[in-house]
């Protein structure tokens, strides 16, 4: 049994919430059970240096944990000096996820910058962004679209990520923090609405994991992901409404 008393296919309640912040041009507060992540799309008129007379667009993202988004208060690491190699690993996983699915070129010589803070972690945080990343990326661009700024659109799929693991001797979907730090295998999947892999990442923590147990986490993740593009359809329809 779960913690949460989730069965193993069950995803914890996942909710996508856009227009949070009326500044950015896409914005998606996501929520996976109690982890909590801020996701903002900021769009630049220009390229780094090394991109420039291109031609083409750049998808970039940043990530961070707010002091009080675990159980004990983490110091901010701009007071430290540096990022740590968690928060590098994070925020290059959420920019190539999201570049995977962008025709650059259609994007023009333009930058989409993606800000993910977490306000509250319980596991999966690095998931989380990539899902609501999505979102807001998707929001900002289409409206660029609809203001005639872009002639065409240049999100080529969606992506979505998860958290599969060997919890207990069982593959589960979506582990939250309690699973997490037990768990025997852990995995993250970033997959593409056509149903291509972007990344997968898989560790055997306690124990190594069999084909058998990698390939029930694999078909986990698939089902998570598509409730997920579906979670993300409806939320990307309802900003672009507003």
């Amino acid at each position: 049994m779960r913690p949460s008393d989730r069965t193993p296919e069950q995803l914890r309640a996942v909710t996508l919430e856009t227009g949070v912040n009326r500044y950015a041009e896409g914005s998606c507060l996501v929520t996976f059970g109690h982890t909590k992540v801020l996701c903002l799309a900021s769009v630049e008129d220009k390229v780094p240096g090394w991109m420039r007379n291109t031609g083409q667009g750049w998808v970039t993202a940043e990530y961070g944990m707010l002091p009080r988004a675990t159980h004990t208060r983490g110091r901010r690491e701009a007071a430290a000096g540096k990022q740590s190699g968690r928060t590098q690993e994070i925020q290059r996983l959420i920019g190539r996820s999201l570049r995977a699915v962008v025709d650059l070129k259609a994007l023009g010589e333009r930058q989409v910058v993606i800000d993910c803070d977490v306000i509250q972690a319980d596991g999966g945080t690095r998931t989380a962004s990539i899902t609501g990343a999505w979102v807001a990326m998707a929001t900002a661009l289409g409206h660029l679209v609809s203001e005639g700024v872009l002639k065409t659109n240049p999100i080529l799929d969606q992506v979505a990520a998860v958290s599969c693991g060997v919890f207990e001797n069982e593959p589960v979907l979506d582990l939250d923090y309690e699973e997490d730090s037990n768990a025997e295998a852990d995995s993250n999947y970033v997959l593409t609405g056509s149903g291509t892999i972007v990344e997968i990442q898989a560790t055997g923590e306690k124990r190594g994991f069999s084909r058998a147990e990698f390939d029930r986490l694999f078909q986990l993740a698939e089902i998570g992901c598509a409730e997920l593009f579906v979670k993300q359809k409806a939320a990307l329809e309802a900003a672009l409404k507003a």
